[in-house]
């Protein structure tokens, strides 16, 4: 039973985390090496429970019991009576590795010690303890306290007792939780690369400009957020360098090939709405004003399409589906857990393979094909699954199938 939990960092991250676990009843104890961040944590949780009080979400003793159970400490040695404790700080391997090496002197045997990383691999985080089989990576998305899912993976050395304790917890604290294998960029990182990989493919092609490219995946996708838009809200630079990770770690395969308009932009400065400037210009409040890149020039080829939003909804989609298959198809995840990473972890209209049986599997096949006969890129290539369901008639989800979707 896990009762008290740690965690290691007190950015917007950490301190979700800690919210989440204080409002399911555990005890919480927020580490930090800066006094000043463990302050502004605590002034940012007080702001976030009064506003939940002010909606009538929570009651003003509830608001009082959450912040009780939290505690800010500045040195290891306070989590050492924790049962759980979850890391998430900077994504720099060797950063990781040294805090968990010197964090495991300090807490007992049986205490589970976890990683937030979004693309790290966890057995080269476990590689750095002891007691490696106590590893684990628990991955939430941000905002931790909305958004349902939770990325379990276990690494090769992790204990089924430990994954097993892991898996109750993040659901007795009210999340989805999404069983993934430890590759590079687990569910979530790894199948939602082509909709931004893509779309700036169209974008450099000049096929079409940011905002076409945007609203037709909003307007007829029915996407909450435009790929240029989502990249601007989650940084460039951060988007860049998990597309840069993923790439790398798959060996340079060509399909989560990086894009040099975002490098560029990344290395402008131009990170979206952090610093008033990426794809589109916002204001102090963060509220989009205008476009800051220019549009493409076409060279008359967006002419030929008969429905230019279609063409640009048809080809990401194609390649998101062919990417949630080709998971299945390496047992990164269940069918049910890669649908419900994609519509709980990222707000996705559909769960994937859902969508591929909606759309049919000759159509996603189809749409590969006379993509990768058009340029002759491996990048386009179908995933054997897509091929093989096709030949088999098969879909992915039956009639009596249970999802969560």
């Amino acid at each position: 039973m896990i009762n008290k939990v740690g965690v290691i960092g007190s950015g917007t991250m950490g301190s979700g985390i800690a919210q989440v676990a204080a409002t399911a009843g555990n005890t919480v104890k927020v580490f930090d090496t800066q006094k000043g961040a463990l302050e502004k944590s605590e002034k940012a949780l007080e702001k976030i429970l009064t506003r939940l009080v002010e909606k009538g979400r929570i009651s003003e003793t509830e608001k009082e019991d959450i912040q009780n159970r939290i505690q800010y400490v500045n040195t290891l040695k306070d989590l050492e009576d924790t049962d759980l404790v979850i890391e998430a700080i900077i994504e720099d391997l060797s950063i990781k590795k040294k805090v968990f090496s010197e964090l495991e002197s300090h807490v007992s045997d049986d205490t589970i010690i976890a990683s937030n990383t979004s693309s790290l691999s966890i057995a080269s985080i476990a590689s750095a303890l002891k007691r490696p089989e106590r590893c684990i990576g628990i991955h939430f998305f941000n905002p931790a306290p909305l958004m349902k899912l939770v990325e379990v993976i276990p690494a090769v050395q992790t204990s089924d007792v430990v994954t097993q304790r892991t898996v109750a917890t993040i659901k007795n604290w009210k999340k989805v939780v999404a069983l993934a294998k430890d590759t590079p960029g687990f569910i979530v990182n790894r199948v939602a690369r082509p909709f931004y990989g893509e779309s700036l493919r169209i974008y450099e092609e000049g096929i079409a400009d940011i905002k076409t490219i945007d609203e037709s995946l909003k307007t007829l996708g029915g996407f909450r957020m435009g790929p240029f838009e989502l990249m601007d809200f989650i940084g460039n630079d951060i988007n860049y360098t998990v597309t840069e990770t993923v790439f790398e770690a798959f060996y340079f395969d060509p399909r989560y090939k990086p894009s040099f308009t975002q490098k560029r932009l990344s290395e402008a400065g131009y990170l979206g709405r952090k610093t008033g400037k990426g794809y589109y210009n916002y204001d102090e409040s963060g509220a989009k004003t205008s476009l800051n890149i220019a549009s493409g020039q076409t060279y008359g080829y967006a002419e030929k399409k008969d429905n230019l939003s279609q063409y640009i909804v048809d080809r990401v989609l194609a390649m998101l589906i062919n990417e949630a298959a080709d998971a299945l198809f390496w047992n990164i995840a269940s069918a049910e857990d890669i649908d419900n990473a994609m519509t709980k972890g990222v707000n996705y209209p559909k769960g994937l393979l859902a969508w591929a049986d909606e759309k049919g599997i000759d159509w996603c096949v189809n749409a590969l094909d006379s993509l990768y006969e058009e340029y002759k890129e491996d990048r386009y290539r179908c995933s054997p699954l897509l091929r093989k369901m096709l030949k088999n008639d098969k879909v992915f989800f039956t009639p009596d199938t249970v999802t969560n979707n």
